[in-house]
């Protein structure tokens, strides 16, 4: 997955600088091997359905995805996906629902707007241009978010006061447009007008990218995507292996 434009340090990096185990699993549809935070795990329920486990914790076996939607709907109709499964969780009975690539998109998009709430009642989320704006200035700011229908004027304002306390001018350093509008932010923070949003501790900035990294790559949001909202107002096929949660001492096992 690609890091995001504000060049953010995640915990995983972090972790890695420590020189501390960084949990990895493989995907079932590349067979590419990532840090655990960054893919998607799919549960095996008693039927043998197979449903997304956004947080990791469902109980019983599962196996991971590091691919987007548009990926996972060709592996799907290929026959991929259901392959990679069988082998991965070494059943032969599994159905995979026609609406598993919504499902997990609205999972994402629920585990990272309920991220949001729980870092605004603890105090680490701002809202409102004119509190970012000190704040940033003050440097202050881990991370600088906009809802996709944010005015670019008032984006560009917050994004340089940023530069300007990080000491970081002419960097280029923005904020990340995220892919709900306002209205979803504001009831997702039980706040009014709820538009352009700043983390203001790091662990915090880390935990929300966790959630927004991935909800980002599965929906393929982009920028220009972002781009063209404003303005208008408003990995893929590859090697077959797969390892899946049983494995609980590899360190490209699956156990979360």
């Amino acid at each position: 997955m690609r890091t995001p434009r504000n060049d953010q340090l995640t915990e995983t990096d972090r972790a890695k600088g420590r020189g501390q185990h960084v949990p990895e699993r493989r995907c079932v549809v590349t067979g590419e091997v990532s840090p655990a935070e960054q893919l998607v795990r799919l549960a095996l329920g008693p039927d043998g359905t197979i449903a997304p486990d956004v947080h990791g914790k469902a109980p019983g076996r599962g196996a991971w995805i590091g691919v987007n939607r548009a990926a996972l709907e060709a592996a799907r109709a290929k026959g991929k996906l259901k392959g990679g499964l069988a082998r991965a969780l070494h059943e032969s009975h599994i159905v995979i629902p026609d609406d598993l690539g919504e499902r997990i998109e609205a999972q994402l998009m629920r585990a990272t707007l309920d991220r949001l709430g729980l870092e605004s009642r603890s105090g680490t989320l701002i809202s409102g241009s004119d509190k970012i704006e000190q704040a940033a200035r003050r440097g202050q700011v881990r991370l600088l978010l906009h809802a996709n229908d944010a005015g670019e004027d008032g984006r560009k304002k917050l994004a340089q006061a940023w530069r300007v306390g990080e000491e970081d001018e002419g960097s280029g350093r923005e904020g990340l447009i995220l892919p709900v509008d306002r209205q979803s932010l504001s009831m997702a923070l039980g706040r009014e007008n709820a538009v352009h949003l700043a983390i203001v501790d790091a662990r915090a900035a880390d935990r929300v990218l966790a959630h927004l990294t991935r909800w980002q790559f599965f929906t393929g949001w982009s920028r220009d995507a972002a781009d063209r909202v404003s303005t208008n107002d408003s990995r893929s096929a590859g090697k077959e292996t797969a390892s899946t949660d049983s494995d609980t001492d590899s360190a490209t096992s699956d156990a979360y």
